[in-house]
């Protein structure tokens, strides 16, 4: 008797013990998701619960949607209660370590930007021709975005909600599932890194900033500080050698920083020295969100709210882009990106075409070729400038054995992918809702390779 109580007991403990820790990331993440789905893309809350959060462990916490004030409250069990609220232009924002009212009361002053979109041609505008270049085998090609969109296997579930395919910058194939559309805003998740990665680029090309030299970053500001040394670089290649646990299963630095944090750039920059700095690759959004805040910094409180539009979306047609920002106001920058799968493959083709877009050049002359260039510390080289690389896998074979090795990508969670891939003149955005692996990247692409060519 004594043997069992003394293991019920523990039990007890074990469980108080997990759910202190773990309840409020998933009320966090609940709140934050459904927020996002129902104000920014528009989705219907019932369909949002039985899909993006009706897996464990997300179908413990429920939600509840005040429209009136624009948020999402989310609770596991009735414990561990969390908060989002959504505002117009920035989508919406976990309220953490600071009051809704402070968060409500900041101001983000964002140019609208008066644009007829579907009057203009692609990529300016949405505007389309249904032609087809001459090299394209149509049939074909509508026969693997149709396949993309199947569930071959039983049990699994690929779940695509968007294709895109651009070839030589014109936009060859397109296809959303029931409920999406090309007006439907879509997260992107970890995608925001690439984002973040060009706005750094943007400011690079102003002068403002040298990815050479130590990282601008207050907590680091003394010489005496290990992580004095850590560069632009290193942060954009994740080989800065900070202490910061990339692990979504379980209670870690990212899942703390993303659902419990008000200040995200904070909390990362907060974080010791786990390597010498740019000697060890460790894929860390804690990075990025140092970059994201570095670009608040630098471009000051001023102007900081309308330069990812003014300098980067609207440059690049992407009217119906935005970052959400954490509760002190700077963009999360990686993870919180929103757009339609159209804007996403202008990202892409900004990047395909060296950086330049409907005329303009919005990044520095050969920033892209640095992007797609690993850390000479990365024994994979399979990452650049916040973006994958078509590299190798941990059997030391190349991960996309099909596909061109000059492929690179921005990938999120869920499998949100943009491809770039340069020899074969193709940009492809896939956006969906994967948690099993069941998607095959690989035939995917070799699929609509075969189709363009």
């Amino acid at each position: 008797m004594r043997l069992g109580l003394l293991i019920l007991v523990i039990a007890v403990i074990i469980g108080v013990r997990y759910a202190w820790i773990s309840f409020p990331i998933m009320s966090g993440y609940d709140a934050k998701l459904m927020c996002t789905c129902a104000f920014v893309s528009g989705r219907d809350k019932a369909d949002i619960d039985s899909t993006d959060l009706g897996e464990f462990p997300f179908n413990l916490a429920s939600t509840a949607v005040n429209k009136e004030d624009s948020s999402v409250t989310a609770s596991v069990f009735g414990l561990a209660k969390q908060k989002a609220i959504y505002r117009q232009g920035i989508g919406c924002t976990l309220i953490n370590d600071l009051s809704e009212k402070e968060v409500r009361s900041q101001i983000f002053d964002i140019p609208l930007e008066r644009v007829n979109a579907d009057s203009l041609a692609w990529p300016a505008g949405e505007r389309n021709s249904d032609s087809l270049p001459a090299t394209i085998d149509g049939n074909r090609l509508t026969a693997a975005v149709d396949r993309a969109f199947t569930e071959p296997n039983a049990g699994q579930k690929q779940r695509t909600r968007a294709v895109v395919v651009l070839y030589k910058g014109a936009l060859v194939a397109e296809k959303y599932a029931p409920g999406f559309s090309m007006t439907t805003r879509m997260y992107g998740w970890s995608m925001a890194k690439s984002f973040t990665s060009a706005l750094i680029g943007i400011l690079v090309t102003q002068g403002k900033l040298n990815i050479n030299q130590p990282a601008p970053v207050p907590e680091w500001k003394d010489p005496g500080d290990p992580r004095h040394d850590i560069t632009l670089k290193d942060l954009l290649q994740q080989t800065s050698g900070l202490d910061f646990e990339e692990n979504y299963s379980k209670s870690s630095d990212v899942t703390r920083m993303l659902f419990q944090k008000g200040d995200m750039g904070d909390y990362a920059a907060s974080h010791s020295l786990a390597s010498t700095p740019g000697s060890t690759f460790r894929y860390s959004s804690g990075n990025s969100n140092i970059l994201a805040r570095l670009v608040r910094q630098t471009v000051g409180e001023k102007d900081y709210a309308a330069f990812p539009f003014r300098e980067l979306f609207y440059k690049a047609g992407m009217y119906h882009t935005s970052f959400e920002p954490d509760a002190s106001g700077t963009y999360v920058g990686s993870s919180y990106i929103n757009a339609t799968a159209r804007d996403f493959a202008r990202f892409g083709l900004l990047y395909l075409n060296d950086g330049v877009l409907n005329g303009e050049r919005i990044l520095p002359e050969g920033w892209v070729r640095k992007t797609m260039i690993p850390s000479e510390n990365n024994p994979l080289k399979n990452y650049g400038f916040q973006f994958w690389l078509n590299g190798l896998d941990e059997k030391g074979k190349r991960k996309y054995p099909d596909v061109p090795a000059d492929m690179y990508y921005c990938d999120g969670f869920g499998y949100q992918f943009i491809y770039i891939i340069p020899s074969r003149d193709l940009v492809v955005v896939r956006l969906g809702l994967t948690f099993d692996r069941s998607f095959d990247e690989n035939a995917f692409l070799k699929d609509i390779m075969e189709a363009t060519h």
